[in-house]
């Protein structure tokens, strides 16, 4: 909410120094109609690269590269219109900053270019985290002990807390959604199940409508969506559910797992962390408490998005056969977690102007955000408890805290010296 009022404080301002709306809309169709003229794609690529490989964390410290480099540096929109998009894409299901990113360009070249975006943004990381994902069948290979990476689970613990706490202060700004916060977070740590995600989200955003009982919230606007989009949305969603349950071949199941992922979190990656880790470890044994966690460390330390995680968890629930197999997990991982955002950004994007004035959407999002800040900082305790509660790992867990905290040392720097500590001690 506090990005839609920012976006709404904006608008007004605009409409209030510009002349008339007539003379702005035709200022700003200029200003677009020439950014199209001078833009180069492959230019534009070069710089989403830059921005892949400069950040680092979550959604929050992407969106500082984004203003730095597309903004500031290269001027391909204006930070009042990005805040927009950041606006638009926190309303929809997905990883926040990709689909960001998308959006900037879906807006400066169109449906291909937005496409190219995505690949550019999210491969350099989705390949690094493909070949982690052999990392304990090298260990086993080299006769080196896994005690190696025992620290890396405390410290993702601890990456998992300090988000918490921040998206907390984000989502929390009165006695409902710090109610709904406590519900979500309660409720999806007694019941272990997957539905329980996606039921406690809904409920959250209609909470927070019922208690708002403002008139007018529903009105209708003029909308001309691309249907084709969400028609192969649905179809891949549906699909793959039934595909899963006729085939159960185990490439078709992690699609089909991270494929709802990518449409049932909001946020950034640490969102999708209590999902994943519920089916994955949880219900499906894919993969010990461990190995989900260290998984989850390191690609702390990496640059680009944090959903990024599926390649390595998609790796790592197909090692039982091939080489080739794990890969092609990994791979079904990556397309199926980034898949629905795409979809959703080719669908929403071009009926942006119309769905931003229903106020329903934006206000059933701080239920829904309330909601997910619960499953995050619960996703903590869970993963403590899991990871054993002992002094060692305790210390390991408030030293990650504490250094993510000061902001003086980089995440990629927390994840080498937990790496280091474990070949050390």
């Amino acid at each position: 909410m506090q990005h839609d009022n920012r976006v709404d404080d904006g608008g007004n301002k605009r409409r209030t120094d510009s002349p008339s709306p007539a003379s702005a809309a035709a200022a700003a169709a200029g200003e677009t109609a020439a950014l199209h003229r001078t833009i180069r794609p492959l230019a534009f690529l070069k710089d989403v690269l830059i921005c892949s490989l400069g950040a680092y964390g979550g959604p929050e410290s992407h969106m500082s590269v984004f203003i730095d480099q597309l903004v500031m540096k290269r001027k391909y929109l204006t930070e009042a219109e990005l805040i927009e998009l950041i606006a638009l894409c926190s309303i929809l299901p997905g990883p926040t900053s990709t689909q960001t990113i998308v959006s900037i360009g879906y807006k400066t070249g169109g449906p291909l270019l937005a496409l190219l975006t995505m690949l550019v943004w999210a491969l350099p990381v989705l390949t690094l985290m493909t070949i982690l994902s052999f990392l304990y069948q090298f260990l086993a290979v080299r006769d080196l002990s896994y005690d190696v990476l025992r620290y890396i689970g405390p410290m993702a613990v601890g990456f998992i807390i300090v988000a918490a706490f921040r998206i907390g202060r984000k989502v929390v700004t009165d006695i409902p959604t710090g109610l709904l916060m406590l519900f979500g977070a309660v409720t999806t740590y007694v019941i272990r199940a997957p539905w329980v995600f996606p039921v406690v989200l809904v409920a959250g955003g209609f909470a927070t409508i019922l208690h708002a009982r403002q008139p007018g919230i529903w009105h209708r606007v003029s909308l001309s969506p691309p249907w084709r989009y969400l028609t192969a949305f649905a179809t891949l969603a549906l699909g793959g559910i039934v595909l899963a349950a006729a085939t159960q071949h185990r490439l078709v199941e992690l699609f089909e797992s991270f494929y709802r992922y990518g449409y049932l979190v909001f946020g950034g990656g640490q969102v999708v962390v209590p999902v994943m880790h519920s089916e994955l470890v949880a219900v499906r044994g894919f993969m010990t408490n461990q190995e989900f966690l260290t998984g989850y460390g390191l690609v702390q330390g990496l640059p680009g998005p944090m959903f990024s995680f599926a390649a390595y968890a998609g790796g790592m629930a197909a090692r039982s056969g091939t080489a080739f197999a794990q890969v092609m997990g990994a791979v079904a991982g990556g397309i199926g977690i980034f898949l629905p955002g795409l979809l959703l950004i080719y669908f929403v994007y071009p009926i942006w102007e119309g769905l931003k004035q229903m106020k329903a959407v934006r206000i059933a999002l701080r239920g829904i955000n309330a909601v997910a800040g619960g499953l995050i900082a619960i996703a903590a305790v869970i993963l403590l408890q899991a990871s054993g509660i002992h002094l060692q790992n305790l210390v390991v867990t408030m030293l990650s805290i504490a250094l993510l905290v000061s902001r003086k040392v980089p995440a990629p720097l927390i994840v080498a010296a937990a790496l280091v500590a474990g070949f050390v001690i």
